[in-house]
């Protein structure tokens, strides 16, 4: 059976393991996030409009019904932060050309420019990280994270991961 540095047995982890685990994750949540943060910071951007950019940088000329699918935020909420980076120049809305009611987002260059800098900075800890960890650790937590994936959200997951292919 596979077990932990500790000998601790993978298949029995107690309660108190599982806490140290949750934990972990949301510190690793905060130092995963905070070298974005204070690059938005200095624009009055959140963690709204740099999921946004991220999603839109993945999936170029992608809807914004597919956006909320992907983010999980209301629409209004949605709205709010695709105003802001669109008046900003960060983010152009086209009209669908098969359905009108369709809006297409694209970043702009200083769009793209902005998603570089946050995501050189996330790939910076990343990298770090997995090389600290080793290859064997990196493919255990992919399998974590995606075991933790509501199954919908894993499809979607997935259906971004294939498009790089």
């Amino acid at each position: 059976m596979a077990e932990m540095h500790g000998g601790e047995n993978l298949l029995f982890l107690t309660d108190e393991q599982l806490r140290q685990g949750i934990e972990a994750m949301f510190f690793a949540y905060r130092g995963f996030t905070a070298d974005p943060d204070r690059i938005l910071a200095t624009m009055a951007y959140g963690r709204a409009h740099h999921r946004a950019i991220h999603f839109i940088a993945r999936s170029p000329g992608t809807t914004v019904n597919n956006l909320l699918a992907i983010l999980g935020v209301t629409k209004q909420s949605l709205n709010r932060v695709l105003r802001t980076l669109i008046e900003d120049g960060l983010v152009e809305s086209r009209v669908g050309t098969a359905d009108k009611r369709e809006r297409h987002l694209t970043l702009t260059e200083a769009g793209a420019a902005l998603e570089r800098k946050l995501s050189d900075a996330q790939r910076a800890r990343m990298r770090a990280a997995y090389r600290a960890a080793g290859p064997q650790a990196v493919a255990g937590f992919r399998q974590v994270l995606e075991a933790m994936m509501e199954p919908e959200l894993r499809r979607r997951y997935h259906a971004i991961r294939e498009s790089d292919t």
